[in-house]
């Protein structure tokens, strides 16, 4: 089975115990680590092959970090740097942050940590390079994430991408929950004239309020308890780039008024500072909430609102997509054959039958979930209806799980004897992934479905679950009870 490989470059003088933390967080076979000892060989790797994620130490013996970092964005402003280093001071590295580095680390390095900042940028760095429209004609099972469609409606959403992706105003994307609002916002970053800047992302609904101003403007050294050190905010990172802003609609008040203040002025404060920080970013705004009909409740500012959505795009939900469901079917059977090792080239009728009569509350996240849990009870070349997880007219989360921690056990120990017999060196690792696929599967079935609650049981962040989760590819479809006490 064909399985997509990311590649980290770590660039260190003195690389024996940051290498080994690296290789240790990140095994073959799924992760390829590259190690540069100098600067000047760090750039040459990443000219010839670039990486998706750099790991920069900042002091280097032929050149500084900074000026290495400053020549890897001029080889592509769109590959995550990460800076390593080992001074107590976070001056040199606030600076990266400033000219628009992912992130920075101190050493010794925490693995956990490193493991999850590198993965978010890994995903960062995805959302910049994977086509986000994908012709009819060029549907291609190994992209992660695309729009596929050609019903009328989302035509218009093609049409309205290609009108306002070159232009510089701010976007409002809206629609339902699980209907791709991030991919529109990638399509127009990716056909924009900011396509070589960076492209970050922040969920305003998975970030505790007190929390986000801080998230997105930055704070001082001793602005609040446990600021311990000043952070660069994502508007002041993605100078020069984009940032787009999911469920904008959940957005305190309170921080709403800032936010207009950028917008209109381009300026502000960090959180405890009287520094006024210039940027110049394009903002991209999602909700599945009718901002108009919340403004006028008064939950979200008017003002605010005629500012973000200078151009809005509406994004139908899938039960009015009824003409693209055999084309995003295939789309997804193409793209989990391969990563299941599945051979399944045919769909009986009654298997459409049956999806096209469901109403796809979850919309097209939910039918890619659905595809992958049949895909993983399948046997032979046809999806048959036995192979379909229950589609009721409510659908549960344990319908959402179940299927894949059943289906995993066989896939485990079919997994273990294919990698014998293939002379596996790794197979530790191999199989504690799969291990992991089905432990979270069954803690979530437990839970139905609820993120907070498994997190708990594993004794994991609630991050960490998540990032593992999408590691994993395990989608969970929640109840709407859940769903409004859960942010996602």
């Amino acid at each position: 089975m064909e399985t997509s490989v990311e590649q980290l470059l770590l660039i260190d003088h003195d690389p024996n115990t940051t290498a080994e933390h690296v290789h240790r967080a990140f095994p073959r076979p799924r992760y390829r680590v590259e190690v540069a000892c100098t600067g000047a060989d760090g750039l040459q790797r990443a000219a010839a092959d670039p990486p998706d994620v750099i790991l920069l130490d900042m002091r280097l013996p032929d050149q500084s970090g900074l000026a290495v970092y400053q020549h890897l964005r001029k080889i592509d402003a769109r590959i995550p740097v990460i800076f390593v280093t080992g001074a107590k001071s976070s001056d040199l590295a606030i600076e990266a942050l400033k000219q628009g580095a992912y992130d920075y680390l101190f050493k010794p390095l925490d693995s956990s940590q490193l493991r999850h900042v590198v993965c978010e940028a890994m995903e960062v760095g995805r959302r910049m390079r994977e086509p986000a429209l994908i012709p009819q004609a060029m549907l291609q099972p190994h992209v992660e994430g695309g729009i596929v469609g050609s019903c009328n409606a989302m035509r218009e959403v093609y049409k309205a991408i290609g009108r306002v992706a070159g232009q510089n105003v701010p976007v409002l994307i809206t629609g339902e929950s699980g209907t791709g609002k991030e991919l529109v916002a990638s399509a127009l970053y990716q056909h924009g004239t900011r396509a070589k800047a960076p492209f970050l992302a922040l969920n305003c609904a998975a970030i505790p309020e007190q929390l986000l101003e801080s998230e997105l403007f930055g704070h001082e050294r001793g602005a609040f308890t446990g600021a311990d050190r000043r952070r660069i905010g994502k508007f002041e990172q993605c100078d020069g780039g984009t940032l787009f802003l999911d469920e904008v609609g959940d957005m305190p008040l309170a921080l709403q008024a800032k936010m207009l203040r950028l917008l209109q002025e381009q300026t502000f404060e960090r959180i405890g500072g009287n520094e006024t920080v210039r940027t110049d970013v394009r903002l991209i705004a999602a909700t599945h909430r009718d901002l108009k009909a919340w403004s006028e409740q008064g939950k979200f500012r008017s003002d605010l609102y005629y500012r973000v959505g200078v151009f809005t795009i509406h994004l139908p939900p899938l039960r009015e997509r009824s003409d693209d469901l055999p084309m995003l079917v295939d789309y997804f059977i193409c793209r989990y054959n391969r990563e299941l090792n599945r051979d399944v080239r045919e769909v009986a009728q009654d298997v459409m039958d049956r999806l096209r009569a469901y109403s796809w509350p979850g919309n097209v996240r939910e039918l890619q979930s659905v595809i992958r849990q049949a895909l993983l009870r399948s046997t032979g070349a046809v999806l048959l209806p036995i192979f379909l997880p229950d589609l009721s007219a409510k659908p549960s989360s344990h319908a959402a799980v179940s299927g894949a921690t059943a289906a995993g056990e066989r896939f485990l120990e079919n997994l273990i004897d294919q990698r014998l017999e293939a002379g596996s060196t790794d197979l530790d690792a191999e199989v504690h992934l799969e291990v992991n696929r089905i432990l979270l599967a069954a803690v979530l079935r437990f839970t139905s479905g609820s993120q907070h609650q498994a997190a708990k049981i594993l004794g994991l962040a609630r991050q960490t679950l998540r990032m593992r989760l999408r590691d994993l590819g395990i989608s969970v479809t929640k109840t709407v009870d859940e769903k409004a006490e859960e942010p996602n």
